[in-house]
């Protein structure tokens, strides 16, 4: 049942300002999403009438919101592509494509990896709720990669305690910006919260949560490096807020700096449709047994191309400094 009606009147200084903008100013507690889906759904209305989120207030007018509550999400099953690595009757591990969102959250209700594991297997752990059934650790959105799933809630729980205690290895392969002039190291700068753009992690502050991430260089191209990173912490965004603080974001990583284009030789790369990051191996202990567990999730044809695109393009495909077919023959 909706609350009763909110009415706000704009005022002088509110005028030229976005309906969605205004809204939120006026009423906090709601996300500028959750506004934008309210005016969608019609229960927004300035001087009675319906209007566009990018609507221009214009003082003296009178808008009225009904906060509506959302029905209940439920994960459903879905037929989805989706490439099972290794099946168990405890988990399974997956080779997440980028694109796919881990689990149903605002604005994402279908299309996501829960909704295609329970199509594939019919039941999960339920020890991580309604939306997040089976789910013991994420990746991003545009990262691709090994993730582990439990089909029950004593593997859930097993699962989830390995990750608390950083018991998992976690290897990534990521193509970074620039020449990183030594060959390993670590960085070990804390994660916080970017207080500027909340949809990331920084950092570069004085403060924040301890974040460990251990690297190798792989190959060097012309103007970007291959590296392969070692997470002993799992921090929100950790690997992309720990290259772009030390001036080396992900390639296609906009959201931390990085370039829209990559400029090889007298050739300028288009954009890559997403970050070049990717899961490479998962390990741990198997829940039951106790037996370590370790498996790679091949590198996506879509980034191996990229990659290929780029040593061409500079002309170091053959060169004698880097021999890129073995540098990527661990991770194909």
């Amino acid at each position: 049942m909706p609350e009763t009606p909110q009415k706000l009147t704009a005022s002088s200084g509110d005028a030229g300002r976005r309906l969605d903008l205004f809204v939120a100013e006026h009423i906090p507690e709601l996300s500028r999403t959750r506004i934008q889906e309210l005016i969608r759904e019609g229960n927004v209305h300035v001087d009675g009438q319906t209007a566009r989120a990018s609507h221009r207030v214009v003082a003296g007018e009178s808008i009225e919101v009904a906060v509506l509550q959302r029905p209940a999400m439920v994960a459903a099953p879905e037929d989805l592509p989706l490439e099972l690595l290794l099946v168990d009757d405890d988990f399974v591990i997956v080779n997440k494509p980028a694109g796919m969102v881990v689990h149903a959250g605002a604005g994402h209700a279908r299309g996501t990896l829960v909704n295609a594991l329970l199509h594939r297997l019919g039941k999960l752990s339920g020890a991580g709720g309604a939306l997040r059934p089976g789910i013991v650790h994420r990746l991003d959105r545009d990262t691709s990669g090994a993730m582990i799933v439990a089909r029950n809630d004593a593997a859930h729980e097993n699962l989830a305690e390995q990750f608390r205690s950083r018991n998992v290895r976690k290897i990534y392969v990521a193509l970074v910006h620039g020449k990183i002039p030594r060959d390993s190291g670590s960085i070990t700068l804390p994660i916080s919260r970017d207080p500027r753009r909340r949809t990331r992690m920084t950092a570069r502050g004085k403060t924040g949560r301890h974040a460990r991430t251990d690297w190798r260089v792989v190959a060097r191209l012309q103007r970007c490096t291959l590296v392969e990173a070692v997470l002993h912490t799992g921090r929100t965004h950790q690997i992309r807020a720990h290259f772009a603080a030390i001036g080396h974001p992900v390639v296609g990583d906009t959201l931390y700096g990085a370039p829209r284009n990559l400029r090889v030789a007298t050739r300028s790369l288009p954009l890559l449709e997403r970050n070049f990051l990717h899961a490479a191996r998962i390990g741990f202990s198997h829940p039951a047994s106790g037996a370590w567990v370790e498996v790679r999730a091949p590198l996506p044809r879509d980034l191996r191309v990229y990659f290929e695109q780029i040593a061409d393009s500079s002309g170091q495909r053959d060169a004698q400094e880097g021999n890129f077919s073995s540098a990527l023959a661990p991770y194909v």
